[in-house]
């Protein structure tokens, strides 16, 4: 692959709470028109679609891209659980890169219903088998406590008996999410949260309570990424450059190595994110800004590690040192992130990367972190799949 991909066009629209939103046709049309409008050109420049979702029937990509038009071009539809955005988006930089089309969508969408994930299928052994038998093993099962929350809130209480650290770091996160969303016109929970109230909040499963969990959400968000051949001969604005991408998913050692952070993806991450620092010939030192998949604060909390943003134990004193946040090394989840502005599946990983060109190009308004040049993302899907990407301000 010899092509540099540049993201022309980024959109999104506000998320909302389940039963609140529009149709998710109409909220994927919206999303990719403002992505259109973004980059200044018609949906019939574009080439080929990749569009995400998780809860939806099969070709609910073509009902949302229908509203723009019938042109003809290839639409693809992509589950990948939670990672399901940036996997649309991997698949679009592809087309980009090999040089099969100048100029790809990305779209993501959700419309979710109140309440936990749960499994549509009940009568064919489900994907999650195997990493369900390894949490059986290391932690047994609580039938009243969600399944992801589950997952995650184990590995937290890993990382806790490893290392002795008090688990009310965790609720730092939520306070600082909320405090970040507060400049979120897009965010679903902006309203300010101090640590007490998180941990009074009602118990979930292990140092979880409730606001650390992200919440059920609806919304939609795209990316059109294209050559510079294409950006110059359309007049398009495109100084931000995918540098480098990697999508993994589990090897043996979430299976062969029990550790409820390796079941939730730790070393899916760790590779992907190496990866992306070696082929773009940079480290997580370079880094000032990251979306990352914080679908609970323990997540967060290791992701810090994972991606190499502190080393390995001291993602407490990362925290108490506010080196997560504004003014410190690194701000993490400048949108709120997934525990507030929202964790609308399909749409999660496209709303990362748009938050981040808008950082790369300036144009976060209260969010805007300084001196950016470079951006990174995570996003996680559990069964399971990582999408890193590294995105970076060029001249156009």
């Amino acid at each position: 692959m010899s092509n540099e991909v540049r993201v022309a066009g980024v959109g999104m629209i506000p998320f909302t709470k389940p039963g609140r939103s529009a149709s998710y046709s109409e909220m994927g049309e919206a999303a990719a028109r403002a992505a259109l409008a973004d980059a200044g050109i018609g949906y019939t420049l574009v080439q080929q679609a990749y569009v995400g979702y998780v809860y939806g029937d099969s070709t609910s990509g073509q009902a949302a891209l229908y509203g723009l038009g019938q042109t003809g071009i290839p639409i693809v539809n992509v589950n990948n659980n939670c990672s399901t955005g940036s996997s649309a988006l991997f698949l679009a930089r592809q087309a980009v890169a090999s040089g099969t089309v100048d100029c790809a969508l990305a779209l993501g969408f959700e419309q979710m219903v109140p309440g936990a994930l749960g499994t549509n299928y009940t009568d064919r052994p489900g994907p999650m088998t195997r990493i369900e038998a390894i949490r059986d093993e290391l932690q047994g099962v609580d039938t009243q406590s969600p399944m992801a929350a589950q997952f995650f809130g184990g590995a937290g209480q890993a990382y806790v008996d490893e290392h002795g650290i008090d688990p009310a770091v965790f609720a730092e996160i939520s306070v600082k999410s909320r405090k970040h969303a507060a400049n979120n016109p897009y965010a679903v929970f902006r309203e300010p949260v101090n640590v007490e109230e998180v941990l009074a909040s009602p118990q979930i499963y292990g140092p979880l309570t409730r606001l650390q969990c992200c919440p059920p959400t609806c919304g939609a968000a795209a990316a059109i990424v294209c050559t510079p051949e294409f950006a110059k001969k359309h007049g398009v604005r495109a100084d931000v450059v995918i540098r480098a991408q990697s999508l993994t998913t589990d090897t043996s050692t979430t299976f062969s190595e029990p550790d409820m952070r390796k079941v939730i993806g730790a070393d899916m991450a760790a590779i992907a994110a190496q990866n992306v620092y070696e082929a773009a010939g940079v480290g997580p030192e370079d880094i000032r800004v990251v979306e990352l998949h914080d679908c609970f604060t323990t997540n967060e909390f290791l992701t810090y590690e994972t991606l190499g943003l502190t080393p390995a134990g001291t993602a407490e004193k990362f925290i108490r040192d506010g080196d997560n946040t504004y003014g410190g090394r690194v701000v993490t989840n400048p949108s709120g992130g997934l525990l507030s502005k929202g964790h609308p599946l399909g749409a999660t990983g496209l709303a990362q990367c748009t938050e981040l060109v808008w950082q790369l190009r300036g144009q976060a308004e209260a969010r805007q972190v300084d001196g950016v040049n470079l951006a990174l993302q995570h996003n996680l899907g559990l069964g399971g799949a990582c999408v890193v990407t590294l995105y970076e301000k060029v001249d156009a």
